[in-house]
């Protein structure tokens, strides 16, 4: 795999440095370095910037490293899932986490978080770990999986895919679920706006990869990290996600709110970058103890 491989536009590049009001000499926590975008945007941002990134994907963390090999000097790798950091006190002068799947991510068809390539039921972001997407479609129960697809995929017809994938499980292939999921729709959704799969993959990823509860130990542990005036801003592309960050910041006694509403991308964004059509931007403070 190639560096440029990986890497892709940061989405919100130029309102999260400005978010994070980058200083000269800052300290920043890229939570999800991924390919390594928004860590260039702060490295650039103001002299003698460092960064400390982290990622649960080797993938990443091996392509961020070749993209930011500029700045070696003033970036520090870890292989962590955020949610596992072991976060310093009062060290930060700001942080992001990106928390969209990357497109690199859809397109490496072998780790099947996409049905538009032939590919092992995988979807795991740190490949450490033992559960796979096969796991849960093969394994888990009628109800299990209704419940997932449904509080997940925010899926109406969850209880009827369910029932097709126990009934013609078990499914080892990306495409395979997706075609079953597909011919036990009603016409008039299997062919929508959106792939009749596309909820239940999304839902699987997060179950897989124990999104939503790391997410809320992250945020429940990083405003300590930061230093009084120093700033957190989060990158999320579905509901779900947006209202574990709202409440999050909002409830914090470290935190005090900057962006009443989330902010979106400009129309020129998303002209280049149609990925960021989704992504919500909010941003908080630290305040003083």
């Amino acid at each position: 795999m190639e560096a440029q491989d990986f890497f892709h536009v940061p989405v919100l590049g130029r309102e999260v440095v400005e978010g994070l009001a980058v200083r000269p000499g800052g300290h920043y926590l890229d939570a999800t370095v991924g390919g390594g975008g928004h860590s260039r945007l702060i490295l650039e941002a103001a002299p003698d910037v460092q960064v400390t990134a982290i990622d649960q994907d080797e993938d990443a963390l091996a392509a961020a490293q070749k993209v930011l090999e500029a700045f070696c000097e003033r970036v520090n790798f870890v292989h962590v899932n955020f949610a596992a950091y072991e976060f310093p006190v009062s060290k930060f002068d700001g942080m992001i986490a990106d928390l969209g799947v990357s497109s690199h991510h859809l397109d490496t068809s072998e780790r099947g978080f996409s049905f538009r390539a032939r590919a092992s039921l995988d979807m795991r972001m740190d490949r450490r770990q033992p559960l796979t997407a096969a796991d849960v479609i093969n394994d888990w129960d009628e109800a299990e999986l209704a419940n997932i697809f449904f509080k997940y995929g925010e899926e109406r017809l969850s209880r009827r895919i369910a029932r097709r994938i126990v009934e013609q499980r078990p499914f080892y292939k990306t495409t395979e679920l997706a075609e079953a999921i597909a011919y036990c729709v009603p016409p008039k959704y299997r062919y929508g706006r959106i792939h009749p799969a596309t909820r239940v993959f999304q839902a699987l990823r997060i179950v897989v990869n124990d999104e939503l509860k790391s997410l809320e130990t992250f945020l429940s542990k990083a405003p300590q990290a930061l230093v009084p005036g120093g700033k957190i801003a989060i990158i999320s592309f579905h509901s779900l996600e947006d209202r574990i960050v709202k409440h999050s910041f909002r409830d914090s006694p470290l935190l005090q709110v900057l962006t009443k509403k989330p902010i979106g991308a400009q129309e020129e964004e998303i002209v280049n970058n149609p990925r960021a059509r989704s992504a919500k931007l909010r941003i908080a403070e630290r305040v003083e103890d």
